[in-house]
């Protein structure tokens, strides 16, 4: 079930809500949260029941493990836990690599071995780490409670089920166990509606708009030209953000309308001066995740400097194959570990730069970056690169995949996202009031009335 669709706007996310608050008002505190695990794995199945299993198979799995960790804080439980870190990832390896290892082993030994051609189950790469963070966090005694419908609806809340953000164990539950938070709280409703609205429209409206103009250029076109390439690459550089940010803005609303605050997952990342700046602003969660299960395991940077870039090259290595089987992602990773260790070497040398120079190269980099994250193929990607070096001629005409209006839309949106204030920002100043409600309805409406489009989220395929 998509959020950008009538059913979940209309009928599923309304029904969830009142039932659940229903129940609540009964003091129905375990219905309620055995109704709210039956609602998630409900919108779980929608696309595939045959995902459902896995699902199951997985909680119940990482709940016993996690328990057994706990229990066992002297004997045996760092085996325990690295147990239950090799399946995880061995799961998440079977489904989501299993065809790139064997189309890898073909190629280099030429050999013949069938291809599994596996459905990849929607959002395992999202559950799978957020499972892998509750093992480690009950590995370090910072899980507390061991309920399992407590565990279940942890895993499955349906907000952030199926695209992050990814969240530990004890910022959420927490905010299930308040008393307050088991009642209906109106502000929480119009600000919830209000940042689901914000969602919406980066969706529908911005992120749906340059996704033709992105798949033109890197799935239909065999060559382009300079501003063809150019306009290919800035279409998908916002396509992904607004789609991204957008279903974030959505879980996040969504949430709140039942008090649960989820993490901030984007602080407007297209402002960044620096490519460290960058990842403290982009998919935020994901970040921290990296940076707390395997840069900081690795050592971090209490090492010596060679094994600093060694921890920050096997970081980014792993983040860009988490996104896809490809070796476009895992090159994609490399290049932001290199630009990483380029700027740690930099700032330790003493050199500064001219804060605009900085955000210029910072966002050119991401834009160039971004065309092996999209691009199906390295070929793909070198027709792309070509066209923005000029290669193919550089001619100011209107094509199938360019048009010069585009040029004002592409500068107006840099604009916007450089200057203007996030949507979180924007409730952290702004009060509800009348006005803002009028402005959250008719930004809903419009919304709503571009429906008709529905599209899938980026992230639901990584």
């Amino acid at each position: 079930m998509l959020f950008n669709s009538y059913t979940y706007i209309f009928f599923f996310l309304p029904l969830v809500f009142f039932i659940y608050f229903f129940l609540n008002k009964k003091r129905l505190v375990i219905a309620s949260k055995g109704f709210l695990v039956f609602a998630s794995l409900f919108f779980y199945s929608w696309w595939n029941i045959s995902y459902l299993p896995l699902i199951l198979i997985s909680m119940i799995f990482n709940y016993i493990i996690g328990k057994n960790i706990n229990k066992n804080k002297k004997i045996g439980n760092k085996l325990v836990l690295t147990i239950g870190i090799i399946a995880n990832l061995s799961l998440l390896g079977y489904y989501k690599y299993s065809d790139f290892f064997l189309d890898n082993i073909n190629t280099i030994f030429h050999t013949h071995y069938p291809l599994l051609h596996l459905t990849l189950p929607l959002a395992i790469s999202f559950f799978t780490f957020q499972q892998i963070a509750y093992l480690v966090d009950s590995y370090k005694g910072e899980t507390k409670e061991y309920n399992f419908l407590n565990y279940a609806l942890f895993v499955t809340f349906f907000p952030q089920l199926i695209a992050g953000p990814i969240v530990h164990h004890k910022e959420m539950m927490p905010q299930f166990a308040k008393i307050r938070n088991k009642a209906v709280n109106y502000k929480n409703i119009g600000y919830g509606l209000f940042i689901f609205s914000t969602g919406l429209f980066k969706k529908v409206m911005i992120a749906d708009y340059l996704a033709k103009w992105a798949n033109a250029g890197f799935d239909t076109a065999t060559t382009l030209n300079f501003f063809e390439a150019w306009s290919t690459s800035l279409a998908y550089t916002f396509q992904l953000y607004f789609d991204f940010s957008g279903y974030t803005d959505m879980a996040i609303g969504a949430a709140l309308l039942f008090n649960i605050k989820l993490p901030i997952n984007f602080n407007s990342p297209y402002k960044a001066i620096s490519i460290q700046d960058f990842w403290r602003r982009w998919h935020i969660t994901l970040t921290r995740f990296l940076r707390d299960y395997i840069y900081i395991p690795l050592g971090g940077n209490r090492v010596d400097k060679l094994k600093v870039y060694r921890n920050i090259m096997v970081t980014f290595l792993l983040g860009g194959i988490w996104h896809g089987a490809g070796w476009t992602f895992v090159f994609w990773g490399f290049l932001h570990g290199i630009a990483l260790s380029i700027q740690r070497i930099w700032k330790s040398m003493g050199f500064k730069m001219n804060k605009f120079l900085a955000w210029f190269l910072t966002f050119n980099f991401v834009n160039i970056g971004w065309v092996f994250f999209r691009a199906k193929d390295w070929a793909d990607a070198i027709k792309v690169l070509k066209g923005m070096a000029g290669v193919n001629g550089i001619v100011y005409t209107e094509s199938v995949y360019f048009d010069r209006d585009y040029l004002w839309k592409f500068a107006l949106l840099i604009i916007f996202c450089v200057v203007s204030k996030n949507t979180i920002e924007v409730i952290n100043i702004y009060k509800l009031s009348y006005k803002t409600l009028i402005a959250g309805i008719v930004v809903l409406i419009i919304s709503i009335l571009r429906l008709q489009h529905v599209s899938e989220f980026l992230y639901f395929n990584f």
